[in-house]
């Protein structure tokens, strides 16, 4: 059996944050009602790569759900609305500040029409604060969260982290606060009001950062390879530092492509194999016991001269070649996998997290695999919707509606949008 076997969902969560709870918790096998305006889901449309098809924006962050397409201006349209309210375990959202407000469906209204239900909500900075009614993006979510500060050269500009930790990452947030509620609502019978905010989600996965940020009240930051000093304040952008207790970099390896890179960890009970075995090439025999490096004291001291013996060493091996040097020695490490790697390696493909889907409209593509890997339920990906693929069927199996019902709602406009008015 599915793990959410049961679980209903009205989702009318648009773009990524949202989107991403919704779909895990839907491989997870809660049904999900992708609940759209007569326009869609804005990616549909955006970064469209197939004429006339659901871009891959949309597609590879709506599988495993239904679409039912329901005018929210109308009168007609919210008694759809109430009605779904009924029916359903949970209502997630991630409209601008208000928008819900507007229409009538405040918090309280919601919990009103259907107190068991559980409410999600994401927003860029919460409900409350002197932030609450900015508007966020996934970049301005890492910029104000603490992960551009710390990303990046020490001379550079701040970057935005290639993983979507303020989109994605919140959305993750979003779907442990929802499971944790509606465990709650299994055991009181009252549902609640849960909400994410793009902000404090980046915080959190930046948590070592304010770690290293309370330590410089009393001391230097040893392991970091840029100079450090109490009381400094912010903590530095350290490049590839490891962040940790053990020193880490990425090394360049040939033929010194984009990509030509492995991560290595030098731990402190590493350091006399891995120097022995790269002393003599680098005509050191005696690296091992060299006093610049003998003690993790003295690495972290020296750690840039480290690095450069290292990566002197690794100038003669590919990353996968290196790779095979180190594992053997148990040092830690890894190449830099580019998309075009991770598309193709056997790892990846045997653990599903790469996998192909049709499509009606697009055919054959591509989508990344369910991470959360559950032994009884293994999730099953299929495709997205179409746009309102499911309305009638939802209002027939979920609400009950007849043909002459669904029809009368049709006629009034509950499910298009209103016709455009001659100029």
């Amino acid at each position: 059996m599915e793990a959410l076997k049961g679980v209903r969902i009205l989702d009318m969560t648009h773009v990524q944050a949202g989107p991403t709870c919704s779909q895990l918790l839907a491989w997870m096998g809660a049904d999900v009602i992708k609940f759209e305006p007569p326009q869609g889901d804005a990616t549909r449309g955006q970064l469209r790569d197939v004429p006339n098809a659901d871009s891959l924006y949309f597609t590879m962050l709506n599988c495993n759900k239904r679409s039912i397409v329901v005018n929210m201006k109308t009168a007609e349209g919210k008694s759809v609305f109430v009605d779904l309210l009924q029916k359903c375990d949970i209502v997630m959202e991630n409209f601008g500040p208000g928008v819900l407000d507007r229409l009538g469906f405040t918090w309280e209204k919601i919990h009103q029409i259907n107190p068991r239900v559980v409410m999600g909500s994401i927003k860029g900075f919460g409900s409350s604060g002197p932030y609450a009614d900015f508007k966020a993006y996934e970049n301005v979510a890492q910029a104000m969260g603490g992960g551009m500060s710390t990303t990046g050269v020490p001379d550079g500009p701040p970057f935005v982290a290639g993983a979507q930790i303020g989109d994605s990452g919140t959305g993750l947030h979003l779907a442990v606060g929802l499971l944790a509620a509606l465990n709650q609502r299994n055991r009181t019978g009252k549902g609640q009001f849960v909400e994410v905010a793009m902000m404090d989600g980046v915080m959190n996965l930046c948590r070592v950062k304010f770690r290293d940020h309370q330590r410089l009240t009393r001391q230097a930051l040893s392991e970091y390879s840029v100079p450090t000093r109490q009381g400094m304040g912010d903590v530095p952008r350290a490049g590839n530092d490891s962040g940790g207790g053990q020193l880490g970099n990425a090394i360049h390896c040939k033929p010194h492509g984009p990509n030509d890179w492995l991560y290595v960890v030098v731990q402190e009970a590493v350091w006399d194999a891995l120097a022995k075995r790269i002393g003599p090439d680098l005509g050191l025999p005696e690296l091992a016991a060299d006093p610049r490096f003998a003690k993790i004291a003295d690495r972290r001291k020296n750690q840039n001269e480290m690095w450069a013996l290292i990566t002197k060493f690794a100038a003669n091996y590919t990353k996968r070649e290196f790779m095979a040097i180190l594992n053997p020695l148990d040092v830690p490490c890894g190449p830099i996998m580019g998309t075009e790697d991770l598309a193709n390696d056997e790892h990846v493909r045997g653990r599903d997290m790469w996998v192909e889907i049709d499509h009606p409209q697009r055919g054959k593509w591509w989508n990344v695999g369910m991470p959360i890997k559950l032994s009884d339920s293994p999730a099953v990906v299929k495709r997205s919707p179409l746009l309102g693929e499911h309305t009638d069927e939802v209002l027939k199996e979920v609400l009950g509606y007849d043909d002459a019902k669904i029809a009368s709602l049709r006629t009034a406009g509950a499910f298009s949008a209103p016709p455009k008015k001659a100029a």
